[in-house]
C-alpha cells in the first residue's frame, strides 16, 4: 500500500508566528480553515500542542496528511456541531472570517468550544484603499488580490469595526498585533496595516 511522503517544515508566516506565541504548550487547538497545515505542523514540532484542523478543499486537506496534521473535510458556514463545548483551550480562524457569511455565528461558536480564540483578517482601514476609493475603484492589494466581481471576501472591515463586534459578543480581546508582509506594524496600525490578528478571550 502506498503511503503519502511526508512534506519538509514550511516557511511560517510572521502572523502565524505571532499566532504561535499566544499558544500554551500542550494546549488543544482548533484551526479553521487550516489550509496546508502550517501553523497546526509548527505548534505540533514546537510546543507540543494537540489539536486538529478543519478544511473544505480537497487539495489542502492532502496537504495536512503530508504534514502529519489531523484534519476534517468540512464547509465552516455549517457551523462547528461536530465539537463539544470547550473541548479546546484555543481556535484559530486566520484569514477566513472575512469570507464567511454568517461572522457573528462563528465568532460564538468560537467562544463556545473554546477558551481562547484568534482571528485574523484584512484591514480594510490600510491608508491606499481609501485612496483607491476616492480614485473610483475598490481596492486590489496583497490581502487583498481580488476584482470585486470574483472576491470572497464578503464582510471587510477595519479594527476598530471588529473591536465593536467583539465587544458586542462579550469577547474580552487579549492581545492584537498588525502586520504588512512580514513586518509588524506597531505605529498608527489601523491606517498602515494590511493584516489585524487578534486574540480574545470568551465571556465564559
Amino acid at each position: 500500500m502506498n503511503q503519502i511522503a511526508a512534506k519538509p517544515p514550511a516557511h511560517v508566516r510572521a502572523d502565524l508566528r505571532r499566532i504561535a506565541d499566544w499558544i500554551e504548550p500542550g494546549s488543544r487547538v482548533l484551526d479553521l480553515g487550516c489550509g496546508d497545515g502550517t501553523l497546526l505542523a509548527h505548534l505540533q514540532n514546537n510546543k507540543q500542542c494537540v489539536g486538529a484542523g478543519v478544511e473544505l478543499s480537497d487539495q489542502q486537506v492532502i496537504a495536512c496528511v503530508r504534514r502529519g496534521v489531523r484534519v476534517i473535510q468540512q464547509n465552516l458556514e455549517e457551523g462547528l456541531a461536530l465539537f463539544d463545548d470547550h473541548q479546546f483551550d484555543t481556535v484559530v480562524l486566520s484569514r477566513t472570517l472575512q469570507s464567511m457569511h454568517n461572522t457573528e455565528r462563528i465568532l460564538r461558536e468560537m467562544a463556545r468550544v473554546a477558551k481562547y480564540g484568534i482571528v485574523s483578517f484584512p484591514n480594510f482601514g490600510y491608508w491606499p484603499h481609501g485612496w483607491s476609493i476616492l480614485r473610483g475603484r475598490m481596492p486590489v492589494t496583497g490581502e487583498m488580490p481580488y476584482q470585486w466581481y470574483d472576491t470572497p471576501n464578503i464582510h471587510l472591515c477595519t479594527l476598530r469595526d471588529f473591536e465593536d463586534l467583539a465587544a458586542s459578543l462579550g469577547l474580552r480581546i487579549t492581545d492584537m498585533a498588525t502586520f504588512k508582509g512580514d513586518n509588524e506594524i506597531k505605529i498608527l496600525p489601523g491606517w498602515r496595516s494590511t493584516l489585524a490578528v487578534y486574540r480574545f478571550e470568551s465571556g465564559r
